[in-house]
């Protein structure tokens, strides 16, 4: 994130801000994962994934009997997603996670390894622990969260995050209508999740933390993001 807290600038697209070191950071957190979470936002706002490519970390995914690719997972309650993105090309196993109304066009496309319809009783709002409970019972026993900050809001509010990886780069973006990394309706201070820095380290201007989240007494009612 920028200075000020924001992903991207006010017109919302990729953030392409950070260095080199902050994506092998990144890539490293996807490598030790078994899946990838993003919001559909997201999804579109990059048109790809990022894919392990770094030879040591493929190499470290096989000692631990990993497959070789995390699945990468979209939520996308609406489903519209556009299945020319680069995403559906990419060499890696494919997640959606949807609702039951939106899932029978994609099981019958095939551009999805696995897909999850989550019936309407478990969406409104969105049920992340008992989601959550299906990913391990598929194997997915470590997910990475990438964004955007409406699906982070959603977790940190049914209290499903337990770490925080937070980049802060060099440059000043502002702007009211620039996302942050967790958005939505916001918490109250009595109600706001508290952490502990677990690591710090600087890289040439970019400072890398690392946080455990301890608590959080958020409420996950009436906190929904049905256009993803």
């Amino acid at each position: 994130m920028s200075l000020d807290g924001k992903i991207a600038d006010a017109q919302g697209g990729a953030a392409r801000f950070s260095s080199a070191a902050d994506l092998a950071h990144l890539e490293a957190q996807v490598a030790a994962a078994d899946g990838v979470l993003f919001g559909g936002g997201t999804l579109r706002a990059y048109g790809t994934t990022l894919s392990v490519r770094d030879l040591d970390l493929l190499a470290q995914r096989q000692q631990r009997r990993q497959p070789e690719q995390p699945i990468q997972i979209v939520w996308s309650p609406s489903g519209n997603l556009d299945p020319q993105l680069r995403y559906f090309q990419q060499p890696v196993p494919r997640g959606l996670l949807t609702t039951a109304a939106a899932a029978p066009r994609w099981v019958q496309s095939g551009l999805f390894d696995t897909v999850w319809p989550i019936s309407e009783g478990r969406t409104q709002p969105w049920d992340w622990p008992w989601i959550l409970a299906q990913f391990n019972a598929a194997g997915i026993e470590t997910l990475a969260l990438l964004g955007g900050g409406g699906l982070a809001a959603e977790l940190l509010r049914c209290g499903c995050v337990h770490e925080i990886f937070i980049t802060v780069c060099p440059l000043i973006l502002g702007g009211i209508a620039a996302p942050t990394p967790v958005e939505g309706k916001g918490f109250l201070t009595a109600a706001a999740p508290r952490l502990q820095l677990l690591s710090h380290r600087v890289v040439e201007g970019e400072v890398f933390l690392h946080y455990r989240v301890c608590s959080t007494s958020a409420r996950g009612d009436n906190f929904l993001y049905p256009g993803e």
